[in-house]
């Protein structure tokens, strides 16, 4: 079982960060957090690495849905998506699969907020250009 939808877009790289944000809102999603995965390591480590993001994206009612059925659940929250710079130039975005990572959780109330977040963040990597 895979634990992403992802998807390689005929766009440049900071297009693709504006387009996956906007795709997302349309969804019902907010970016929580961005983080630059290159800006990151170049500061840390001084190593120099492809564009790379991590989108924190997260929809209010059903973080709230989960949150009420699983209190820990925090712990996978938010929904990742990245966009990435792959090796042969490329751009790809990714999101996680909430059905996937949340299968771990042996709790039945989530499979079905899991399922429609997995539709919502489906959409998004389809509507992508």
């Amino acid at each position: 079982m895979s634990y992403t939808f992802s998807r390689i877009v005929n766009t440049d790289f900071a297009t693709a960060v504006a387009n996956v944000t906007e795709e997302l809102k349309k969804e019902g999603f907010g970016i929580l957090t961005e983080i630059d995965i290159a800006a990151t390591l170049k500061k840390k480590l001084d190593v120099d690495f492809r564009a790379y993001k991590i989108l924190g994206a997260c929809n209010p009612p059903f973080a709230y849905q989960a949150l009420m059925a699983e209190e820990e659940i925090g712990t996978m929250l938010p929904c990742n998506v990245i966009v990435q710079e792959t090796k042969d130039g490329k751009v790809k975005v990714s999101a996680v699969d909430p059905i996937a990572s949340m299968a771990a959780v042996k709790n039945p109330a989530l499979e079905k907020i899991a399922g429609e977040v997995a539709d919502k963040l489906q959409t998004v990597i389809r509507n992508l250009a």
